[in-house]
């Protein structure tokens, strides 16, 4: 990958060379790309325009960037920038009742699925990123990153793409809502059920997890009705 380009509208060029992979197939759903150093190296450029043309994918729900191992494809649907009908944005996640009740909605059948389809590397992923939590309690920047990753597994671990785009998007914008249902609910209640949740995941109890995932879900929403 021996390219150099100009150094004029420089991100937006990085954008259009990731944007062209991934529409002619070179970078396929599911696959790592190039670490930054590697593009860096490759285009010629900035690792300052790399990371932002990285940016502008993930803000799209095309590409993960997961902390010590890299940046993968996710999807391949490039959104219009100009539909805002129907894209997820940050106004849709403003109520934190309304993201809760569609994550109650959909999680927890994807957790159902994501337990048929289980495999050694999700539970042990599962495994690392629940004594992440256990690990910082107390520490909510970690916790809650840990949180929304053990949950954004599971709907991968659905294998269906519709659910892990869409809950792509949505915990994309959602940062905000996780931190304040641990502000409102604390650590306890998110250990106690992480913990359910990935026992009955490890034990291959698909009836047991979904049951979990939805108490789980119903309860911050039945406790964040009477809080209000």
């Amino acid at each position: 990958m021996a390219l150099h380009i100009e150094k004029v509208n420089v991100t937006n060029q990085v954008v259009e060379f990731i944007r062209s992979n991934i529409v002619n197939g070179n970078w396929e759903v599911g696959s790592k790309i190039p670490s930054e150093n590697q593009l860096t190296e490759a285009l010629g450029v900035s690792r300052a325009s790399i990371r932002a043309a990285i940016r502008h994918f993930v803000g799209l729900g095309v590409l993960e960037s997961m902390h010590g191992k890299g940046t993968f494809v996710i999807s391949d649907q490039m959104e219009p920038q100009g539909d805002e009908s129907t894209r997820i944005t940050p106004d849709d996640c403003k109520d934190m009742q309304k993201v809760l009740e569609f994550r109650w909605i959909l999680e927890t059948e994807a957790c159902y699925w994501a337990v048929l389809n289980a495999d050694a590397g999700m539970v042990e992923r599962l495994r690392v990123l629940l004594n992440r939590m256990l690990e910082n309690v107390g520490d909510q920047e970690i916790f809650v990153q840990a949180d929304m990753d053990f949950h954004m597994e599971i709907c991968k671990g659905s294998e269906n793409p519709l659910i892990i785009k869409c809950m792509q998007l949505v915990y994309n914008e959602n940062k905000k809502n996780f931190r304040q249902i641990n502000d409102r609910f604390g650590y306890k209640d998110g250990v106690y059920y992480h913990t359910l949740i990935f026992k009955a995941i490890e034990e291959e109890n698909a009836s047991a997890a979904k049951e979990l995932m939805q108490e789980h879900l119903r309860q911050a929403l039945d406790r964040l009705e009477i809080g209000n």
